[in-house]
Formats: structure tokens, C-alpha cells, sequence
């Protein structure tokens, strides 16, 4: 799948998530929601919000959106690549899995923010790969 001229598409997997503290729809020019979808990896709890590292046979759940190259740059700012890198995240390209029409999977390339593998040294492995589950079952 492959978004029209000028947009791009973002995996989100954490609080930019639909109803999460930053979630993506609230950012302006606001993005389009293309779907659910899945990538390799393994999600750490970082206090408040997760970070993944793109290894591992974990599953890693999260949402694509189809985004402009203003709402990227908003994106970038946020996870602190941009204009000054933090050095908490990596942006990378990467090939997801969207869940199609009957189940059926397809393949987006997504930009993802990683985390950088020294941050989550000691940190707890999040095993569902599911941020918005692990919250929610964290405040029960």
C-alpha cells in the first residue's frame, strides 16, 4: 500500500495512539487513519509511554495513519529527533503489516520512531506488544 503523492504513512504504538494522552488525531493538519497493524519487535515500559526495539519475534501492535510533511515534522519534534536529537528515538522506514479486508494481511512502509537500545537497559519487557491493553490492565 502505498500513500499518495506528498503524505507518507506512520506506525504509531503508544501514546500517540487513538484516545491516548498524545494521541496523533488531535495534531494538525490532522492525519488519515488507514488502519491496524503489527511489526516485529519487542515493547519496553519507559515510565509513562513505551519504546520498542525492532528485534526479537514479539509482535508489536499499533495503528498507520497517512500523513503530510507537516504533520511529520510535528511527529519528529514530539519524539525529539528534530531539530535537536534527544537521542531517546531513531526514526527509521519500515515494512508493516496492515490487517485487510478478511483478514487478510498487506504491507505498508511506515516511518517508526525506535527506541535507542541503551534506554531500555533494566527496563520491563511490555509481553502483549500492546500498549493501550497494557495500560489499561496496569490501572485495574
Amino acid at each position: 500500500m502505498k500513500p499518495p503523492m506528498g503524505l507518507r504513512h506512520v506506525f504509531v504504538y503508544g501514546t500517540l495512539r487513538l484516545g491516548e494522552e498524545r494521541d496523533i488525531n488531535r495534531l494538525q493538519p490532522a492525519p488519515r487513519r488507514v488502519g491496524c497493524a503489527v511489526v516485529r519487535g519487542v515493547m519496553y515500559q519507559l515510565d509513562s509511554y513505551p519504546g520498542v526495539l525492532l528485534s526479537g519475534a514479539g509482535l508489536v501492535h499499533g495503528e498507520v495513519y497517512e500523513i503530510s510533511a507537516e504533520l511529520e515534522r510535528q511527529l519528529d519534534a514530539i519524539e525529539e529527533v528534530w531539530p535537536q536529537p534527544s537521542g531517546e528515538y531513531i526514526k527509521r522506514e519500515i515494512q508493516v503489516s496492515l490487517e485487510g479486508v478478511a483478514g487478510q494481511l498487506e504491507q505498508a512502509v511506515c516511518l517508526f520512531y525506535e527506541i535507542a537500545p541503551e534506554r531500555v537497559l533494566g527496563k520491563t519487557v511490555i509481553a502483549s506488544g500492546d500498549w493501550v491493553r497494557h495500560r489499561v490492565d496496569s490501572a485495574v
